[in-house]
């Protein structure tokens, strides 16, 4: 059954209001907890070691933020530095913030972005657990940001384009509110071959981070038409692992793969 974008958009919005809603300390390992995970699902902190987060990332954020989500640690390739200001597209439970607050220090700004009230919510209560006053949770779409122009050294993201209807938009507006010489870090799963149309249409694969996926080829050119420079995407070295957490035995990886995709604006 074809759906249409409206329909897909509040399915989506919904299954993350739920994840918001219900936070557990053991389970995840689906991008958005909408897959179709078959039997069991590793825990929180067995995903996160396969995402890409050290020990040492986990040790400094406050308990909530880390729901087991995403397909990468987009900060191993942001290399985000003290003083810088940092941008979250879909900050979830706020993770990646945290993570991102102890690279640029005290005099460096952290700004999360989602479109679930419920996970700004979430995340806004995880951050009142730490005394922070350099992070802030904003409630909007990706593809029209609450941040003012030319405002952010570092754009981030784990594996929420994916999940944009018009993701052309999310990159201008990336472009848009970057500072000359900024950078775009992002950890995403794209195309690698036409998905199945039975894929395309099931609403759980949507919210799970595959059916929306875009080849990897037209995610360069989205970048390139938006005016970015210096784009490099490569497939993450765990990418068959993460999917196989996903779905075991779904062969995802036949159709998809976790990139890691950067690029600089001029």
């Amino acid at each position: 059954m074809e759906h249409d974008q409206d329909e897909i958009r509040h399915y989506i919005r919904k299954k993350y209001a739920a994840i918001a809603t219900s936070v557990k300390t053991e389970g995840g390992g689906c991008c958005s907890g909408g897959c179709a995970c078959g039997q069991s699902t590793p825990s929180i902190a067995e995903t996160s070691v396969v995402l890409g987060y050290a020990d040492t990332d986990m040790a400094t954020i406050p308990e909530g933020a880390n729901m087991g989500l995403g397909c990468g640690n987009p900060l191993t390739f942001a290399l985000a530095k003290p003083g810088e200001v940092v941008l979250d597209l879909g900050s979830g439970g706020g993770i990646d913030c945290f993570i991102a607050r102890r690279q640029v220090g005290e005099t460096g700004s952290v700004i999360g972005v989602d479109m679930s009230a419920e996970m700004v919510e979430l995340a806004r209560k995880n951050l009142k657990k730490t005394g922070y006053s350099n992070i802030e949770f904003r409630l909007g779409e990706i593809e029209h940001l609450p941040v003012a122009d030319g405002s952010v050294d570092v754009v981030i993201s784990n594996c929420v384009v994916n999940l944009s209807l018009d993701k052309q938009q999310v990159f201008n507006e990336t472009y848009r509110v970057l500072k000359a010489g900024g950078r775009l870090a992002i950890s995403d799963i794209v195309a690698t071959a036409e998905l199945p149309v039975e894929m395309q249409e099931d609403l759980r694969m949507h919210a799970g981070c595959v059916a929306g996926a875009e080849h990897h080829l037209v995610i360069r050119h989205m970048l390139e038409e938006s005016g970015f420079s210096a784009i490099r995407l490569y497939p993450k070295d765990s990418s068959k692992e993460i999917l196989n957490n996903w779905v075991p035995d779904g062969n995802l990886e036949d159709y998809v793969a976790s990139y890691m995709i950067e690029a600089t604006k001029a």
